[in-house]
């Protein structure tokens, strides 16, 4: 499951150590690109059927498909969407044809429903013990299965879920009975490896529980806490059985919400299986650069972008777009373009979204690690909205 592929030489990615995603060579900003106005450009709206490239000379060499645009568009839209129903507002929250029948993640990897639960249920509970290992305990359990109701059937049979008090056979039988009573225990948002083969149990939730047991014997919460870069967290991750580049990626950035470790969510990046339909579906020329390497240029230039296309973002209180959350919108556009431009076709040929957008019109009580020192600023807000009514 890699996704650090280079797409400037075959050669060079078999060259590369397992595990090992080639490092950014220097920050691709304003700085070090030549910033000029587009040399073409198009009004493209959902009806367009032309697949001629873009040249955009501020991203020279490199040559875009109108999906670039619809990017930007969808992330200030989606965003935009992210407010207007955290204010409250009436639905629909959104006139765009796609984002109203079709369900996509927000722009910001954080601000999603189980990132949101991780975040406050798991990781921040004043209930429960704070020590880096119970706190790695808990995200990797919550993270392996990514499913809230999976957490909470295990709390209600286990009662508060601990490193200390935790039993295989005990968490075993729970999730056993689960399955046998036609329950789904993983989320659809991602696929665990079964891991039989590594750890020898028939069913892969038992192998997935073996796997943090050797996390734990291992003092991994430990060892992370001594790394001094997201890169070097994620290479730990990567050695464990059953976890490929985009698990471990994930996961270093779950555990990184937590106070085990304060890693820059600026420092590196994984580009998983939909961002990179995604970047096929925006970029027809990377013009040398790799996939991390795109990402990064798509977060440096993220301002200019916005403001190029007359589009009004409103970022996180004040918190850009990170690296995270820019491979996840490659991902999130490659669904859109499935629907908005069909006929550019990435990698994989898949040509449906899969999930309906469902409403939920109850308001979001929203909490973000406090070490980003944006809950102040949400409070602020909302006392502000209120004192105004």
């Amino acid at each position: 499951m890699g996704g650090i592929l280079s797409l400037k030489s075959p050669k060079a990615a078999a060259k590369r150590p397992r595990g090992r995603p080639p490092k950014l060579r220097g920050k691709t900003s304003g700085a070090t690109l030549p910033m000029e106005l587009p040399v073409s450009r198009r009004t493209v709206d959902v009806n367009r059927t032309t697949t001629a490239p873009l040249i955009l000379r501020h991203l020279a060499p490199a040559k875009v498909t109108e999906v670039y645009e619809s990017y930007w568009r969808f992330a200030a839209e989606r965003q935009a969407v992210f407010f207007r129903r955290a204010e409250a507002c009436a639905y629909p929250w959104t006139d765009d044809p796609v984002l109203l029948v079709y369900k996509f993640t927000n722009a910001y990897r954080a601000s999603d429903r189980v990132s949101q639960y991780l975040i406050r249920h798991v990781i921040y509970r004043d209930d429960l013990p704070k020590s880096p290992r119970e706190v790695f305990f808990r995200i990797l359990l919550f993270k392996l299965f990514n499913k809230i109701e999976t957490w909470e059937r295990l709390e209600r049979a286990l009662g508060p879920i601990t490193f200390e008090d935790y039993r295989f056979a005990a968490y075993d039988n729970e999730l056993t009975k689960a399955m046998r009573a036609g329950h789904r225990i993983y989320s659809a948002a991602y696929i665990m490896p079964p891991g039989s083969r590594a750890f020898g149990r028939p069913a892969k939730h038992q192998n997935n529980l073996l796997l943090l047991e050797r996390m734990m014997s291992d003092r991994l919460a430990e060892r992370l806490a001594q790394t001094s870069s997201m890169q070097e967290g994620f290479e730990k991750l990567r050695a464990y059985p059953t976890i490929g580049d985009f698990l471990a990626y994930q996961f270093i950035t779950d555990i990184n919400y937590s106070e085990l470790t304060d890693f820059s969510e600026m420092d590196f990046v994984v580009a998983g299986p939909g961002a990179r339909d995604g970047l096929r579906k925006c970029f027809v020329d990377p013009g040398g650069l790799n996939e991390p390497e795109l990402i990064r240029l798509m977060a440096d230039l993220q301002e200019q972008e916005f403001e190029r296309l007359g589009l009004d973002f409103q970022s996180l209180w004040g918190r850009r777009l990170q690296l995270i959350d820019c491979q996840n919108l490659f991902c999130e556009v490659d669904k859109y373009a499935r629907v908005a431009h069909p006929q550019v076709t990435g990698k994989t040929g898949r040509t449906r979204i899969k999930q309906k957008f469902q409403p939920m019109p109850a308001p979001i009580g929203l909490f973000y690690p406090p070490k980003w020192k944006l809950n102040e600023k949400i409070r602020a807000t909302a006392q502000t909205r209120a004192a105004a009514r």
